[in-house]
């Protein structure tokens, strides 16, 4: 394909992954043998609330991946990020899930995220193949710390949305470890805090709409 045939056909993905919930996880659902418990309508807000969050980071995630895999320049590289993203699509699949389980929505703002992540993917890919791994250690690091934070923060009693957060943390410290042992470079600290500064508003605002 051309070049505009490939951003058309990722501008369809893009909005398909921010607004659809067609998509369907290769692996199974974490929470599938556990009962729905009693959430009183304030824990259920909250986990719900922090699903969505996590949804909007799913959606991200495709982006940034299928951004990267655009513009890496080794053929290695971009098979990497087209497997990442094919296995991100699981966890995109079970945050879906669970929304639906809570009878609630995605954010709005999600086409918008998976803009920006997908242009930050790509001029990560046209950076370097270096510079991209690194991107990706560094986003998925950022992942895992924020997963843990929810972990602590969604109410004792709802085990699956625990049960689906574990996995996801499993998944992403993998991605991250892979990006480094395939020769991520460290990126500079004022990336970093930028990567962070981004995070922070898609959480507050992913957290209501």
């Amino acid at each position: 394909m051309s070049l505009i045939d490939k951003l058309i056909t990722e501008i369809d993905n893009g909005l398909k992954f921010s607004t659809q919930n067609y998509q369907k996880e290769s692996r199974d659902y974490p929470a599938k043998d556990i009962n729905e418990d009693n959430l009183t309508e304030i824990e259920r807000s909250v986990s719900a609330s922090l699903m969505r969050i996590n949804h909007a980071g799913e959606v991200s995630a495709q982006g940034l991946y299928r951004g990267q895999a655009l513009t890496a320049r080794l053929e290695g590289t971009r098979e990497k990020m087209d497997e990442a993203a094919q296995e991100e699509l699981d966890h995109l699949a079970w945050c879906n899930k669970r929304l639906e389980e809570l009878n609630e929505e995605p954010s709005v703002f999600n086409p918008i995220w998976y803009g920006l992540s997908f242009t930050m993917g790509a001029l990560a890919g046209i950076a370097g193949d270096k510079w991209s791994l690194g991107f990706v250690h560094e986003t998925e690091e950022q992942v895992v710390k924020h997963l843990e934070t929810h972990l602590d923060k969604i109410p004792e009693s709802d085990k699956k949305t625990a049960a689906i957060l574990e996995q996801m943390a499993i998944d992403e410290a993998h991605h991250s470890e892979e990006a480094l042992q395939s020769g991520a470079t460290e990126l500079p600290d004022n990336v970093k805090k930028l990567m962070s500064g981004v995070a922070k508003v898609m959480t507050k605002s992913s957290y209501y709409v």
